[in-house]
């Protein structure tokens, strides 16, 4: 099923091998609490899991990594952990992954699940709009859930050279945005369509 799903994102035009590699690795129904769905967990769609919040279709996971360009041992900061599956795209990779997630209980039992299942992030409870300060710069920043803006933060902790990756938009859409730093002060935007996210809340982690 795994194989099937990667030849499905091939023929959408994902291109990158290595991030295909990652996606036909992953179990992804390990990563969705409700066995209900697990006999549908590789096909290309978004479900619920704890506290009102989604899994991403593989599709959506798999544009966001191929749009952030990254290199083994990149610094990357994610912002919205879920339930986990992106973190573990990410780290198969081979990049260094911090992640932030809003939800107490989301961020305490997809912790566990990462340390059982072998793969390596940094996590964290909070409010990704005000990133990670501690371990900034980032190399590449990636935004997991639809924000109304891009948060100052989040450009701020980006290094010269380094790329952001955001959906931001209000209501049903929202606008697939990467975000170059050219330099101290000077950022590049360019936009890669329409994709549908839960919304990013802020002053509300709990």
């Amino acid at each position: 099923m795994r194989r099937q799903l990667v030849v499905e994102l091939r023929r959408k035009g994902i291109t990158d091998e290595k991030v295909l590699d990652a996606i036909g690795r992953i179990p992804r129904h390990l990563f969705i609490d409700d066995s209900a769905f697990h006999v549908h967990a590789y096909e290309d769609k978004a479900f619920p899991i704890a506290c009102g919040q989604t899994i991403s279709q593989p599709y959506t996971v798999a544009f966001q990594t191929q749009l952030l360009g990254l290199r083994p041992g990149d610094k990357v900061l994610e912002i919205g952990t879920g339930s986990g599956y992106q973190t573990a795209v990410l780290a198969l990779l081979g990049v260094k992954v911090y992640s932030i997630e809003r939800h107490r209980p989301l961020y305490l039992e997809t912790r566990t699940r990462l340390e059982r299942m072998g793969y390596k992030a940094t996590l964290t409870h909070g409010d990704g709009y005000l990133g990670w300060p501690q371990f900034a710069p980032f190399d590449k920043v990636l935004v997991t859930c639809g924000a109304p803006f891009i948060p100052d933060a989040l450009q701020a902790q980006l290094r010269t050279g380094g790329r952001l990756v955001i959906p931001v938009g209000e209501g049903s859409a929202q606008e697939m945005i990467a975000v170059d730093r050219s330099g101290p002060e000077s950022f590049e935007r360019q936009s890669f369509g329409a994709f549908r996210f839960v919304p990013m809340l802020a002053d509300r982690a709990r």
